[in-house]
């Protein structure tokens, strides 16, 4: 695996529909960059050279920068709404949907930091059309968490004043996992994620909402 590869997230595999081999080579490197440097400050030429290509090469897959930032961003976009749509749909009351959608997606901030960050730190550098596209997409991932939240509020699961407010609490949590995870830190991503799951229950009052439980019940430590 190329060094590129290792630093976006050791996540390689997660553009596999990325084609050909050259693009999404390219699409890595991209990742890496924009995540070392910021989107603004890498060039084209940055992004060939650490994909070992020349800048014209680049050009064959990519009309331009913003279109590599573009598709990253899309792809992780709809990688993060499977991850909460699937944590959603499972079985079990809106407590054990919530801590699973909280640790799958905080796994997913930590385990891919690298891409992460680009993901949901680089939306202001995209054009008009490109951003709404993904502020579409965010919205659809925002509906996710706040219709486990609704969903228990109805049944009585959570005690919660303002789901909007507390929807926005729990995706920053989660999204901000990103920007501070060190692979060399003392925990992994799977303990972050059991963290954050016991947490964010807490957060809804999951242990103290009539027919509720307890927030550590449905949450691995």
């Amino acid at each position: 695996m190329s060094t590129a590869e290792e630093t976006a997230g050791g996540e390689a595999q997660a553009w596999g529909e990325v084609t050909p081999d050259a693009a999404r080579r390219l699409l890595i490197a991209a990742v890496e960059a924009f995540a070392e440097r910021g989107y603004h400050a890498t060039t084209t030429r940055d992004i060939a050279g650490r994909a070992g290509m020349s800048p014209a090469a680049l050009y064959i897959h990519y009309k331009t920068k913003e279109e590599l930032l573009h598709r990253i961003s899309r792809i992780g976009h709809e990688k993060a709404l499977e991850i909460l749509r699937t944590a959603s749909g499972g079985a079990g009351g809106a407590a054990d949907r919530l801590a699973d959608a909280v640790s799958s997606f905080v796994r997913w901030h930590a385990g891919g930091r690298t891409t992460a960050r680009v993901v949901q730190y680089e939306l202001d550098s995209l054009g008009p059309e490109a951003r709404a596209e993904i502020l579409a997409l965010r919205r659809k991932v925002d509906g996710e968490i706040r219709g486990i939240i609704e969903d228990g509020v109805a049944t009585g699961e959570f005690d919660v004043i303002d789901v909007h407010g507390t929807t926005l609490a729990v995706l920053s949590l989660c999204i901000d996992v990103a920007r501070w995870f060190n692979v060399d830190g003392p925990r992994t991503p799977e303990e972050v994620g059991a963290l954050y799951a016991d947490l964010v229950l807490r957060m809804v009052g999951a242990g103290t909402a009539r027919g509720g439980r307890g927030p550590s019940d449905g949450a691995q430590r």
